[in-house]
């Protein structure tokens, strides 16, 4: 049998279910492994920060801004562990703050924010702009009046969910120092991981590295063979697409190989990928090009759903790639033809 780079696609005789197999076997799951990134905060330093806030309120026995903001400048961790006693995203607490305090504190300030802080977690924060102070204050501020004061008693539970009404902050500062001095019964800390999801902030603010995972090996392989290519921004308008797949080879003025790399573990969004490739195959096509239209993928959701992978190959004519056969990328595409390094 042909290996599935030099099967014939457009033999209606054809039996594409061994390389749908083949595709699927190469494809590995890959939800448990995140990047650590930059900003990836360490169990100790996030307790260290812990017990300067713990201190700091003396037990959580008063909520002090002026005292949390202390700690704050004494270890920027400190704002993190606010945020996640209160449960709220950057943008969120940004929100309320603005709301409480009338400082205006938009969502890109509160993001840059709260990964400075990240970054360095347990060096002293130097004296900041008076915009920025202000901000800062605020936002703590709304921090300490939020976890004394608990869930709003008003909220109709029949209907919706106060995001303070957590069993470390339902009742203010008595809920807090409850869990605090007598630890977290294991259902409980269950409960609340089931509610947020283990890592899910973190996946959050690294979701554009977890996505990069297969272009960075497309860029490797490119590097190594010393092709010249042309790799598209994300939302770029390119001469010739409508929509700008993530590589081109040599370039967008004479394309001899455009490259779709693309990683999901939702089986939806795949099929979603799976329609991009096949746009780029259709507008070859319609121009009356030979460029190859090549994929490139990773992530359990392309092995879900066994049509879409069909239609991934026939629009590529084979020319389906994972990371664990990245190294057939060069030699099975015309992507040979621009090598400049020996391999």
């Amino acid at each position: 049998m042909l290996s599935r780079f030099d099967a014939d696609y457009s033999d209606p005789a054809l039996n594409i279910d061994p390389y749908i197999d083949e595709v699927f076997g190469e494809l590995k799951s890959g939800f448990l492994e995140l990047p650590r990134g930059d900003g990836f905060v360490e169990y100790q330093t996030f307790q260290a920060g812990y017990e300067v806030l713990k201190r700091a309120t003396q037990g959580f026995a008063h909520m002090n801004p002026a005292a949390v903001l202390d700690a704050v400048r004494e270890a920027p961790i400190v704002f993190v562990v606010l945020r996640s006693m209160l449960g709220f995203t950057p943008s969120e607490w940004a929100d309320a703050a603005t709301e409480r305090s009338g400082v205006p504190i938009d969502q890109g300030t509160a993001r840059t924010l709260d990964r400075s802080v990240r970054l360095t977690p347990l060096t002293p924060m130097r004296a900041r702009a008076e915009l920025m102070a202000n901000r800062i204050r605020a936002l703590v501020e709304t921090a300490c009046a939020m976890l004394s004061e608990g869930a709003d008693p008003e909220t109709d539970r029949g209907l919706r969910i106060h995001r303070l009404d957590k069993v470390d902050t339902s009742a203010g500062l008595n809920s807090i120092r409850h869990i605090a001095e007598l630890g977290v019964p294991y259902p409980v800390l269950l409960y609340e991981r089931f509610l947020g999801r283990p890592f899910a902030g973190h996946r959050d603010s690294v979701s554009e590295h977890v996505g990069a995972i297969v272009e960075d090996a497309v860029e490797a392989v490119l590097s190594n063979a010393g092709i010249s290519a042309r790799k598209t921004k994300r939302a770029e308008r390119i001469p010739g697409f409508d929509q700008a797949p993530d590589f081109i080879v040599p370039d967008e003025f004479n394309p001899a190989v455009v490259i779709e790399a693309k990683l999901t573990e939702d089986d939806g969004t795949a099929r979603d990928k799976v329609a991009r490739v096949q746009r780029l195959r259709t507008l070859r096509d319609e121009n009356g090009l030979d460029y190859d239209v090549v994929a490139c993928i990773a992530g359990r959701g392309f092995k879900v759903r066994r049509n879409d992978m069909r239609r991934l190959l026939v629009a590529t004519e084979g020319k389906v790639f994972t990371l664990a056969s990245m190294d057939q990328l060069v030699p099975m595409t015309r992507l040979r033809e621009f090598v400049t390094k020996p391999l």
